[in-house]
């Protein structure tokens, strides 16, 4: 029996990034010119390797470890 795949998108929020945060987070992946290209060689790697679900759970659990991780 097949498992059927749990969507990631969508539904109640468990975590709050406002608008500042994620304008922030546009600029240095688009337009920084030390940060923007490492982050978008890495974005082109994971979008050729990873489905929409695999690219929300990585994102998840990203910003999990993140928010787990003291701050340097």
């Amino acid at each position: 029996m097949a498992l059927e795949e749990v969507t990631l998108l969508g539904g109640k929020s468990v975590h709050c990034i406002n608008e500042q945060q994620m304008a922030e987070a546009v600029r240095l992946a688009e337009q920084d010119p030390i940060s923007s290209p490492k982050i978008q060689t890495w974005i082109k790697s994971l979008e050729d390797d990873l489905n929409r679900n695999e690219l929300a759970a990585l994102a998840f659990v990203i910003i999990q470890r993140l928010k787990d991780s003291p701050v340097v």
